[in-house]
């Protein structure tokens, strides 16, 4: 089960108590104190792995607590230290703090290895031998260990990919993951085949590689909850690139250029951000095309608005290879763009897709 929304509770551990004792040994008169301080409760810390890719885990285990800290003993012996609790989640986590309806952003574990502290120990308690003055020298004050912070989390997850296959169901997007990576999504002839999203390597030569996201398919009001796409649409928001799938045949009884538009419109509504992104259109199932007049259409209405345009059949394989390229080739471009600090340079990102970047379709 694909989970990317859940909430837990964390607790770090309390202090030790501080140690009330004198000390008491042959020949040694008037010892005075020797309590020793309790030690310090355990912080819990949230830490990506690559390991992991879901958050259901948490959905049947959402409570979290790191140990105490030991008493203060006998003989000036301070309490151990507990060790901290360790989270472990995907990479792509958002943890958020709860706080009623409201909530705030502690951190966006997009790297392996990323740690953040949630909840801190409380300190260990003082034992009698630190009460120890001039005008006392026998005190009998200790302090209790401090409890340890507890808070209400949110964890929502972002899948972390290079391309996010976009488009109306049953517009081939499962069918493409499925040619051009190891990845085995459910695939059929009906809508919402894909109920989560899925993810798959691509490998090309040259040793080069990148990751594609599958997301459910998307229908006209996703941004409002229609279909399922909104649930995962966020997926795609840390994407390099889009691919928007359109599927040609007269299958589907939809125009595509209608199809390209509305998902398009979805997309900006739901984030101007997204929308922004160097897509790819591509036009799917042209094994199935019985009118010619509906993949010109579209052709002319992609290349009025300066984006590239791919025709595939990811059934017998055809214009895949090219496909493959215009997607690396459009990373490649997105990864020098996020490699320049200028904040101009971030305007143009938005165009980096263009005829004079990437080659179209004859």
């Amino acid at each position: 089960m694909f989970v990317d929304e859940v909430d837990i509770h964390v607790t770090a551990g309390a202090g030790g108590n501080g140690c009330l004792s004198f000390r008491r040994e042959k020949y040694v008169p008037r010892g005075g104190p020797d309590g020793g301080d309790g030690g310090s409760g355990g912080s819990v810390y949230v830490t990506a792995i690559a390991t992991k890719n879901t958050l259901i885990d948490f959905r049947y285990h959402p409570d979290f607590k790191a140990r105490r800290g030991q008493h203060g003993k006998g003989s000036n012996q301070t309490g151990q230290t507990a060790e901290d609790l360790e989270i472990t989640v995907p990479v792509g986590t958002l943890v958020f703090e709860k706080d009623g309806d409201d909530q705030r952003l502690v951190a966006d574990l997009a790297e392996e290895g990323q740690r953040v502290l949630v909840a801190r120990g409380g300190r260990g308690g003082r034992g009698n031998a630190r009460f120890v003055s001039s005008t006392n020298r026998a005190p009998r004050r200790t302090e209790p260990g401090e409890d340890g912070e507890q808070k209400q989390l949110h964890l929502e997850l972002k899948l972390l990919a290079d391309v996010g296959l976009v488009g109306f169901p049953n517009a081939g997007k499962s069918t493409l993951i499925s040619r051009i990576s190891a990845a085995h999504p459910k695939i059929a002839d009906y809508p919402f085949t894909t109920l989560t999203p899925n993810l798959g390597v691509v490998s090309l030569s040259g040793d080069r590689s990148f990751v594609v996201a599958d997301v459910p398919g998307l229908l006209k009001g996703a941004h409002e909850g229609h279909g399922l796409g909104h649930q995962f649409l966020r997926h795609i928001e840390r994407t390099k690139i889009l691919v928007h799938l359109v599927d040609v045949s007269s299958a589907s009884g939809r125009e595509p250029v209608e199809d390209f538009d509305i998902i398009r419109d979805e997309l900006r509504r739901f984030d101007e951000q997204v929308a922004a992104k160097p897509q790819i259109v591509v036009a799917t199932k042209i094994d199935a095309l019985d009118d010619p007049a509906r993949l010109d259409s579209l052709r002319s209405h992609v290349r009025k608005k300066r984006l590239p345009f791919v025709t595939i059949s990811a059934v017998s394989g055809e214009g895949l290879d090219e496909l493959l390229e215009t997607i690396w080739r459009g990373i490649v471009a997105a990864r020098e763009a996020a490699a320049v600090s200028e904040p101009e340079a971030e305007d143009e990102s938005i165009d980096l897709l263009t005829p004079s970047r990437l080659r179209h379709d004859a």
